[in-house]
C-alpha cells in the first residue's frame, strides 16, 4: 500500500530539515542561507533560498547563551521506573529530543518523579529555575506540574494534550482518531468481536484511543459491549492477565486492540498458549510501531507515530517559547499510520496506510 507524508501540521511552516529535504543542501547551508549569510555557494544559496519560499521555513533560532541562566532543558516523565526503562516508546523520544539539544549545546536532565513526594521535589527543583525549559511527557490528570511551571513563566512543552485549565505549547497526535483507524483496519478484515486492552485511563491518550476504539464500531453497527474492554495501564504484565479474562469471558473473540505494542505483545503471548492461531483466530494490533512490535512473533501491525521526530519538534517549539514568551500557545498535530504486518494479515503481505491528523490551533 503507498505511504503518504506525514509531515507534522506546525503554525510557523517547515524547518531546515525540510529545507534539506527540499533541495538536498546541507544542514548547515540551509541555516546559513535562512539566516542571510553570504557564505556557501551562490548555487546553494539560490538553491536554498527556492526551497524556503516553497515550504514557507521560517528561522528557529536558539535563545542566545546571555539569555539562558542553565543552558539545560528539563524531561520530566511521570512514569514509574518498570514503565520508563521497559516500555520502548521512551528511547526513540529520549533521543529525538537529546539531539535536537545537542545541535543547540543544551543538556538534557531527565527527572522521574514515582510518588507525590518526588512531585513536590521536582516541582521545587523546577520553579527555582534549575532549568531553562521544561517538556512533560506521560501526564496524569492529578499532574500539578503544568500549572505551576505556568504561574512561573517557565517555558513548557507538554507532550500530549495540556490538562483542562492550563494552556501550554504542546506536541500531539489524534489519538482518538488514531484508535479508530485500528479498529477499521481489524473490521476491514472481517473480524467482529473486537476487544480492546486500554492504557492508564488517568492519562488523555489512553482515553481517547479508547474512545476511538468505540467510535469504529459504533459507526460500523456493532453494538458495544463493557466485558470486551479491558484496562492494563500500559504495562505488560497486566495486559496478560487482561487477555486472559477477555478469553474466559469471550472464547470467540477474533480480534485485539491493544493501546501499546509490549501490551499487544503480551495479549499474543496468551493467545498462543490458549493455542489461538495469529491471525487465522485472532488478529492483533498495537500501537507506537516500537521496537516491541518488530520484535514479537509474529510481527505486529501497530499503529505508527514518529516519536523520535515528535521528540524533536518539541525541542523546537520550547525554544520558540523560550525566545517569544509572549506569543500564544501552539500546538502540533503529528500524523499517524497504520503499519500492518503478520499478527493482522498472515506473512503473504505487509504495507502502511496513512492518515493525515487535523490541526488544532
Amino acid at each position: 500500500m503507498p505511504v503518504s507524508p506525514t509531515r507534522p501540521v506546525n503554525q510557523r511552516g517547515a524547518t531546515p530539515e525540510s529545507v534539506v529535504r527540499t533541495v538536498g543542501a546541507s544542514r548547515a547551508d540551509a541555516s546559513r542561507a535562512a539566516g542571510g549569510s553570504l557564505l556557501g555557494s551562490a548555487k546553494s544559496r539560490q538553491a536554498v533560498k527556492r526551497a524556503t519560499e516553497e515550504v514557507d521555513h521560517v528561522p528557529n533560532p536558539t535563545p542566545p547563551a546571555s539569555a539562558l541562566a542553565t543552558n539545560s532543558v528539563g524531561v520530566v516523565i511521570t512514569e514509574l521506573t518498570t514503565r520508563l526503562f521497559g516500555d520502548p516508546f521512551f528511547t526513540p523520544l529520549l533521543k529525538g529530543i537529546y539531539d535536537a539539544l545537542a545541535e543547540r549545546g543544551l543538556l538534557l536532565v531527565i527527572l522521574a518523579p514515582t510518588s507525590d513526594r518526588d512531585l513536590e521535589l521536582v516541582q521545587t527543583y523546577l520553579t527555582e529555575k534549575h532549568v531553562d525549559g521544561v517538556i512533560l511527557v506521560s501526564l496524569h490528570d492529578n499532574n500539578q506540574i503544568p500549572k505551576r511551571l505556568r504561574e512561573h513563566h517557565i517555558p513548557t512543552v507538554i507532550f500530549g494534550r495540556p490538562p483542562r485549565g492550563v494552556e501550554a505549547s504542546c506536541i500531539d497526535i489524534d489519538n482518538r482518531q488514531a484508535g479508530e483507524l485500528a479498529v477499521n483496519h481489524l473490521l476491514s478484515l472481517g473480524r467482529k468481536c473486537i476487544a480492546t486492552i486500554s492504557g492508564d485511563l488517568d492519562m488523555s491518550a489512553a482515553v481517547d484511543r479508547l474512545m476511538g476504539y468505540r467510535d469504529a464500531l459504533v459507526a460500523a453497527g456493532i453494538p458495544l459491549d463493557p466485558t470486551l474492554e479491558e484496562v492494563a495501564d500500559y504495562l505488560p504484565d497486566r495486559a496478560h492477565m487482561a487477555m486472559e479474562r477477555l478469553l474466559l469471558n469471550h472464547p470467540n473473540v477474533d480480534a485485539v486492540f491493544a493501546a501499546s505494542d509490549p501490551m499487544a505483545a503480551a495479549a499474543v503471548r496468551v493467545l498462543q498458549q490458549a493455542r489461538k492461531r495469529i491471525p487465522e483466530d485472532v488478529a492483533v494490533i498495537g500501537f507506537d510501531d516500537s521496537s516491541a512490535a518488530w520484535e514479537s512473533r509474529p510481527p505486529l501491525s501497530s499503529i505508527r507515530q514518529r516519536i523520535e521526530a515528535m521528540g524533536r519538534e518539541a525541542v523546537n517549539v520550547l525554544m520558540h517559547e523560550m525566545s517569544e514568551p509572549d506569543e500564544l500557545p501552539r500546538r502540533v498535530v503529528f500524523a499517524t499510520q497504520v503499519v500492518a504486518r503478520e499478527s493482522t494479515i498472515g506473512a503473504t503481505a505487509a504495507g502502511v496506510m496513512s492518515l493525515a491528523s487535523v490541526p488544532t490551533r
